[in-house]
C-alpha cells in the first residue's frame, strides 16, 4: 500500500470493516477488535492512525507487532489469522496495516487467562459489541444454512404479518407477541435464519432480525 492509499482509506473514517490505533493497546483490547473483524465480515486495523484519521505513525515496528502478536497468541481462541504490512510515512516513522479476513473457524472467542472467560465479539458499524445468543448459534451453524428447512406455523405467520407491518423484530418483541419463551423465541428466529428466510443484524443495543428477501 502507498503513502497515498493509506491517506485516501484513513479518510473514510472508521466503520464496519476498518477501525484506528495510535498503537497497540492493552492486549485483551487489540485482541477484541481483531476478533470481532474475523467473527464478520473481516477488516483491516491501522496502527498509527489517530481516532481522527490523523497519520502519525509507530515509532517501534517490531516491538508493535510483537505486542499485536503475543495479544492474539494469548486472548484468542482459536487464534486468528491475520497479515500485516508496514506503510513508511516519515524517518522511522511507519502505519501498520493489519488485514483481517473473514474468518472460517468462527466464532473466535476472548479469552481470559485469569479465569478462563470466553467472550465472542462482532463488527456493528464502528464499534465491537458482544456476540448475542443467536449471533453466536448462528456461526456456529454456518455450514448448515443453505440445507436448513422449516415449516410455518400459526406463530411463524404472527411473525411474517409483524414484519411486514414493522420491518423488524428483536427476539424479545417476538416473544412478547408470541406469547412463548425467550428461548423459544431465539429458536425459531435462528432457525428462520439458517434457512435463509430471515436475516440477522448485529446492533450495538439489540439484535434484531428482517426479512432476507427485502436485503
Amino acid at each position: 500500500m502507498t503513502l497515498q492509499e493509506l491517506t485516501q482509506l484513513a479518510s473514510l473514517g472508521e466503520g464496519a470493516n476498518l477501525e484506528f490505533k495510535r498503537k497497540v493497546p492493552k492486549p485483551a483490547r487489540i485482541a477484541k477488535e481483531i476478533i470481532a473483524f474475523a467473527n464478520t465480515s473481516g477488516g483491516r486495523l491501522l496502527l498509527g492512525v489517530d481516532d481522527d484519521g490523523s497519520i502519525v505513525g509507530v515509532r517501534d515496528v517490531e516491538e508493535e507487532e510483537y505486542a499485536l502478536r503475543n495479544a492474539l497468541e494469548g486472548y484468542s481462541e482459536p487464534v486468528v489469522s491475520f497479515t500485516v504490512e508496514r506503510v513508511p510515512i516519515a524517518h522511522r516513522r511507519d502505519v501498520i496495516v493489519v488485514s483481517v479476513p473473514e474468518s472460517r473457524e468462527k466464532p473466535h472467542f476472548l479469552t481470559s487467562p485469569d479465569n478462563g472467560a470466553r467472550t465472542a465479539y462482532l463488527r456493528a458499524n464502528d464499534k465491537s459489541v458482544e456476540a448475542s445468543r443467536e449471533a453466536l448459534r448462528l456461526m456456529s451453524t454456518s455450514e448448515e444454512v443453505d440445507t436448513a428447512t422449516f415449516e410455518f406455523g400459526e406463530k411463524e405467520l404472527m411473525l411474517m404479518r409483524y414484519l411486514d407491518d414493522y420491518g423488524k423484530i428483536t427476539v424479545k418483541q417476538f416473544a412478547r407477541i408470541a406469547n412463548i419463551s425467550r428461548r423459544k423465541a431465539s429458536s425459531t428466529l435462528v432457525s428462520l435464519a439458517r434457512a435463509n428466510i430471515l436475516r440477522l443484524h448485529v446492533d450495538a443495543q439489540h439484535d434484531y432480525f428482517m426479512l432476507a428477501y427485502e436485503l
